[in-house]
């Protein structure tokens, strides 16, 4: 990393955070917890107070809530709002940003926009085909939930199926299109992802795998074309094929960009430009922990790692390294889906080549399936087995491993099963 020399003199200070979700938000506020005294500004694409992601599948979606608003007073912070601002350069030698509504200077920068999702190619014109990753997507997707007609969800990762469970309750026939073989294929091993198939099926929905889109059209009646010559009527198209870093207006700044659009961090989270830093789904950082670059997609990446940002600019970064307590920015990924009456948790990372050791007849309500490599708990799944998780992170973190017997037996607690870590 390039040391430059910043002022460390923080009370005439100017921080700015790109991003006005959870990761941008979470890092004014730890800014202002660790007794930052300079000035924040938070940018925010969209014109709405800032609120949070998870509520939009479920409560916002079907009607149960208007919005998500994060319960912070930013008034009281000092932290200054400016929404419905974008974007589109930096200027690292004049630290200064520009956007549609001027430029901003900063003193020190925070990069926290997130993620975009991937569109259907030949989709963005037609009318009736949308994502679910906004306020605004959630608010335009209740009435056809409410309609009851049939619609047709492009793939069946996590948030095609947390859509499908709340269009299945709305009483919505729906057919499901992953162009893969099985559910989460980007994500899951088959032997896991095969149980999850039939939740599909139990729920009413039809599941079509091993097929793509070729084209949708504007009659409702001949909405979607499948590669296989099919033809679906919808009333509406429901795309959730994946996101990418949302980094595109950085590819000429002299941030250093990873090959998968992610900003690349270092242990601190700091960018390869003194000064700025990065935070959430935008960044991918180093883990010793599993021994590659991570970039995770998931709120609760989003929510520790503004305190770690933080800690690195109240600390008086002046560009250099700064210890954060002894320690770097290396978490256990976590995340959750609320799917077809279920409660899916996932903590860890697995890779292709680790042990699988399953916890619980993966037909039933409950299971959980645990990741080893080299004897020891790398990651967990845990359908309906709240405790399993909880004990399991526990584990995770400390790089315990596992009695294989003890772990099979879902009557055991998965803690009875730890064992000192190999060769510990």
């Amino acid at each position: 990393m390039d040391s430059a020399s910043l002022s460390t003199d923080g009370a005439g200070a100017h921080t700015v955070i790109v991003g006005a979700g959870l990761a941008g938000v979470q890092t004014g506020v730890a800014l202002r917890e660790q007794k930052w005294p300079g000035a924040i500004t938070v940018i925010g694409s969209e014109p709405h107070v800032p609120y949070d992601r998870p509520p939009l599948s479920k409560a916002v979606l079907t009607g149960r809530a208007e919005s998500a608003e994060f319960d912070v007073d930013f008034d009281a912070l000092g932290i200054e709002l400016r929404l419905g601002v974008t974007v589109t350069a930096l200027r690292v030698g004049d630290r200064v940003l520009l956007t549609d509504a001027g430029e901003i200077r900063y003193d020190r920068l925070v990069l926290a926009t997130g993620a975009e999702p991937l569109t259907l190619p030949g989709s963005t014109e037609v009318s009736g085909v949308g994502l679910l990753r906004t306020l605004d997507d959630a608010r335009r997707l209740r009435p056809v939930l409410e309609s009851g007609e049939p619609v047709v969800v492009v793939g069946a990762g996590w948030i095609g199926a947390e859509f499908t469970t709340a269009a299945r309750e709305a009483g919505c026939p729906v057919t499901v299109v992953e162009a893969a073989d099985r559910p989460l294929a980007g994500t899951m091993p088959a032997e896991v992802a095969a149980p999850m198939t039939a939740w599909y099926a139990e729920a009413g929905a039809d599941l079509r795998t091993g097929v793509a889109v070729r084209a949708v059209h504007e009659d409702p009646a001949a909405k979607v074309e499948l590669a296989d010559g099919t033809v679906l009527p919808a009333s509406a198209v429901v795309v959730g094929i994946g996101a990418r870093p949302a980094t595109d207006w950085l590819r000429d700044s002299g941030v250093d960009l990873a090959p998968d659009g992610s900003v690349r961090v270092d242990e601190q989270l700091r960018t390869s430009v003194p000064g700025v830093y990065a935070v959430g789904d935008c960044a991918s950082f180093p883990s010793a922990r599993y021994g590659e670059r991570l970039l995770i997609h998931h709120w609760d990446n989003a929510l520790q790692g503004p305190r770690a940002v933080a800690a690195g600019i109240a600390g008086g970064d002046g560009g250099q390294a700064v210890p954060l307590g002894g320690a770097v920015y290396d978490p256990v990924p976590y995340f959750w889906s609320e799917q077809f009456g279920r409660f899916v948790q996932y903590v860890g990372h697995h890779r292709d080549g680790d042990e699988l050791l399953w916890r619980g007849e993966p037909d039933g309500q409950s299971w959980s399936v645990c990741w080893l490599r080299e004897g020891r708990l790398n990651a967990l799944l845990a359908v309906g087995r709240p405790r399993d998780l909880a004990q399991g992170r526990k584990l995770v973190e400390r790089g315990a491993g596992l009695d294989r017997e003890l772990a099979a037996d879902p009557s055991v607690p998965l803690k009875k099963a730890a064992v000192d870590p190999p060769g510990a």
